[in-house]
């Protein structure tokens, strides 16, 4: 005789309604429990979100079964996903998405943890011992959805059977596998990483997207015999800057012999027009606009994400140094 499930254990409303989308992928309701603690802990007021104080912040006596929940139990991580992401395909429904691709990373001491090593924390800009992951955000009407990610897995951290992906090769899984979903997207941001890699580009135009990445100063773009480079005038528009007034910047676009789809611009970093040395930064776009200025506004959406990146950082105790 099978015994009956018992019920799982009430939390907060709002947490018990969403996790319950999840329910049937756990076979122990105990493992259930565990993952509506977790939600409820990560929500909590406590500064610092480590394993036990979520546990006392639950009612619970000890941090043991978090722990063994997050490092033994069997539970599937692609079925989590796959519910959130489907989750979130319904709540945004047909509306069309800005995909913003970027990385993060953490320092952490020793190596006990998968994949840490010392490599470059691109948001610290050095090389640090740390872990990096390749994360894809979708930007509907302002609101900022964190999609998927994935951790970036260096060659001499490689475990049996893992394969060495490069961060481009990661951010072309991720734009396909959206796509499979059926999101909307109608423009990929990404950085100088994704911009100077060709197969991220031709990914993205192969699936027939508009983007606008940056890339290097020398970036390199083939121009028939007697061709020469031009540039427009510097004009003007008005920056939107995270808990600072608006303020002045300037850009011009470049020409390379004669403009073609693809459109390359430098846009000044400060409220001066004609920025020298690392006072500018260059973006590469095949968007097609009539007001250049767009170009800047479009991409500095990037920024907002970082900047609201940390900020969930930070609430979850994870702004410092982790020493794992």
């Amino acid at each position: 005789m099978v015994t009956p499930r018992r019920e799982a254990v009430n939390t907060v409303g709002f947490i018990d309604n969403y996790c319950q989308q999840y329910y049937s992928i756990f076979e122990d309701v105990r493992h259930f429990e565990a993952f509506k603690y977790l939600h409820l802990g990560m929500l909590s007021e406590i500064p610092q979100k480590s394993l036990p104080k979520r546990a006392k912040t639950v009612g619970l006596k000890s941090g043991q079964s978090l722990h063994h929940f997050l490092r033994d139990a069997l539970w599937d991580t692609k079925k989590i996903r796959g519910m959130r992401l489907w989750l979130t395909k319904r709540l945004i429904g047909e509306r069309e998405i800005i995909l913003c691709i970027d990385e993060t990373g953490d320092k952490k001491k020793g190596k006990s943890t998968d994949y840490v090593t010392r490599q470059y924390i691109g948001n610290l800009g050095k090389v640090e011992n740390g872990i990096v992951s390749v994360n894809a955000y979708g930007v509907v009407e302002g609101i900022t959805y964190p999609l998927i990610f994935q951790i970036f897995k260096p060659k001499n951290r490689l475990k049996p059977g893992d394969k060495y992906k490069t961060k481009p090769q990661i951010a072309i899984d991720m734009i396909q596998e959206l796509k499979e979903w059926g999101f909307k997207i109608k423009l990929v941001l990404a950085d100088s990483l994704y911009g100077e890699s060709g197969d991220v580009i031709s990914c993205i135009e192969k699936l027939q997207m508009m983007f606008i990445v940056a890339i290097r100063s020398n970036h390199g773009v083939l121009m028939p015999p007697g061709s020469q480079k031009g540039y427009n005038r510097w004009k003007a528009y008005q920056q939107k800057l995270s808990h600072r007034p608006t303020e002045t910047r300037y850009l011009r676009e470049i020409i390379f012999g004669k403009r073609h789809r693809r459109r390359y611009y430098q846009i000044s970093k400060t409220n001066t027009p004609d920025p020298t040395g690392d006072e500018s930064w260059y973006i590469m776009t095949n968007l097609s606009i009539d007001l250049p200025p767009n170009v800047a506004q479009l991409y500095s959406l990037r920024n907002w994400i970082e900047y609201g990146f940390k900020q969930v950082k930070n609430e979850q105790g994870l702004g410092g140094f982790s020493s794992n």
